[in-house]
C-alpha cells in the first residue's frame, strides 16, 4: 500500500513541511499491552492510567530517518470482538505495517494468535503487508527463563518463522533512563518499510503519482506471511 504525502497550510513565504505518511496498526488480544506500547513510543514513557480500548485509539508521531521527516500513524486497535467487529476493515485500509502483539504472561493471548493473522488475511485482500511479533510484559519473566507463563520461548520463534515474522521481546514498563526497546522496535519497522515499499505521493495541489516500485525480493524480505 503507498505511503502518501502531507502537505500543511501555508501562507506568504513560509515554508510548507511535507512528510510521507505510513499507517501502522497494532493488533492483539484485549489486555495484552497494545496501549502501553504505542503510548510509550509516542510520548517516551509509560501511561499513568490506561482503560480498554473502544473501537480505536489513534497516535502520531515525526521521526526522522537519516535525514527524512515522515508521520508515523499508530492505530491503537481493540482486542475485544465487540469494539472490533464493524470496524475492522477500516484499521486495514491502506495500511503499511502490523504489528502483532501477546503477553508473554498470558498463555492463551498466544494461542490466539493464529486468528489474529486470519483476520489479517481476509482484510488484507492480497496486500503484502510488513508484519512483526511482539512478545510485551517481559519484565514478569524471570530474567534467563525460556518458558513464560507456559508459553515456551522457542515455540514463539518457530510461529515467528513459519509466517516471516521478525520477533522481538520487551516491556513497555521499561525503567525510564534504561534502553528503549520499545523505541527501538518502531523505528526498526519505520525505517524498514521507508525503504521497502512502494509510494505514491498525494495532494490536493499537486495531484499524484508513484514513485517506481522495488523489485519483488526485496518486498518480500518483509512481507508476512498472512
Amino acid at each position: 500500500m503507498d505511503a502518501s504525502l502531507e502537505l500543511s497550510t501555508s501562507t506568504g513565504n513560509t515554508s510548507v513541511p511535507r512528510y510521507r505518511i505510513f499507517k501502522i496498526v497494532v493488533i492483539g488480544d484485549s489486555g495484552v499491552g497494545k496501549t502501553c506500547l504505542t503510548y510509550r513510543f509516542y510520548a517516551g514513557r509509560f501511561p499513568n492510567k490506561t482503560e480498554a480500548t473502544i473501537g480505536v485509539d489513534f497516535r502520531e508521531r515525526i521521526l526522522d530517518i537519516e535525514g527524512e521527516k515522515i508521520k508515523i500513524q499508530l492505530w491503537d486497535t481493540a482486542g475485544q470482538e465487540r469494539f472490533r467487529k464493524s470496524m475492522v476493515q477500516q484499521y486495514y485500509r491502506n495500511v503499511h505495517a502490523i504489528i502483532l502483539v501477546f503477553d508473554v504472561s498470558n498463555p492463551a493471548s498466544f494461542r490466539n494468535l493464529p486468528l489474529w493473522l486470519e483476520e489479517c488475511r481476509w482484510n488484507a485482500q492480497g496486500q503484502e503487508v510488513p508484519c512483526i511479533l511482539v512478545g510485551n510484559k517481559c519484565d514478569l519473566v524471570h530474567q534467563g527463563s525460556s518458558v513464560w507463563a507456559g508459553v515456551k520461548g522457542e515455540q514463539v520463534r518457530k510461529f515467528a518463522e513459519a509466517h516471516g515474522m521478525p520477533f522481538y521481546l520487551t516491556s513497555a514498563k521499561e525503567p525510564e533512563g534504561q534502553r528503549d526497546h520499545v523505541g527501538a522496535i518502531f523505528m526498526s519497522l519505520a525505517y524498514r518499510i521507508t525503504r521497502q515499499r512502494t509510494f505514491s505521493y498525494r495532494s490536493e495541489a499537486l495531484g499524484s503519482f508513484k514513485l517506481p516500485s522495488r523489485n519483488r525480493k526485496e518486498k518480500e524480505k518483509w512481507a508476512c506471511n498472512c
